[in-house]
């Protein structure tokens, strides 16, 4: 996984509420088992006329060409509907890194922290003042310190992560990883048992 410390980017913005996974992406595209190409159907039915890539929704906005960006601000209760890792999948090839909503599914949120996808929970009102900015305003996530801030007021907001995860994050580490970064400590458990 990439090394995540510090996120500037500009957002695309999202405002919807109760996103579910099936909408992230559409079941009919689960037939890969690695995570690649899975961006390309990221909001599939939401982005295209009749699921025709040749027809872009203009007024979606992954299709709007004034939003770019590492940060997708998305409604309430992101992530919610079946256990999907694909959404996380979908969101990471796409180029997002960070995902920020007032509110998580518990199982998206693991998947997304899991594939190196940050999800960043603010309150309701930080939300809105976020959704009130412009296209090249951006955004500043601070994993270490756990806080996001609107650059262009300076306001911020702390937000939760676990020690692990963010431990995780921040080198670059999958599970895998993390357990192989403690070898010396487990090696030396294991002699003193």
């Amino acid at each position: 996984m990439e090394k995540l410390t510090i996120i500037k980017s500009t957002f695309y913005p999202l405002p919807i509420e109760n996103v579910d996974t099936d909408q992230i992406i559409p079941a009919r595209f689960l037939k890969a088992t690695t995570r690649d190409g899975f961006g390309k159907n990221l909001f599939r039915d939401w982005r295209y006329i009749n699921n025709d890539e040749t027809q872009p929704k203009p007024d979606f906005v992954l299709n709007q060409p004034q939003y770019h960006g590492q940060i997708l601000i998305a409604g309430k209760n992101f992530g919610c509907g079946s256990s999907r890792e694909h959404a996380a999948w979908s969101l990471l090839d796409f180029g997002f890194k960070v995902i920020v909503s007032s509110f998580f599914a518990d199982i998206f949120k693991n998947n997304a922290l899991n594939n190196g996808v940050v999800p960043v929970m603010v309150t309701d009102a930080f939300l809105e003042k976020i959704f009130q900015l412009g296209c090249e305003d951006t955004l500043t996530v601070n994993i270490e310190d756990q806080t996001i801030i609107i650059d262009i007021t300076g306001e911020e907001e702390t937000f939760e992560i676990s020690n692990y995860k963010k431990t995780c994050l921040i080198n670059g580490y999958d599970d895998i990883d993390y357990l192989l970064s403690n070898k010396e400590y487990i090696e030396a458990f294991e002699t003193a048992s």
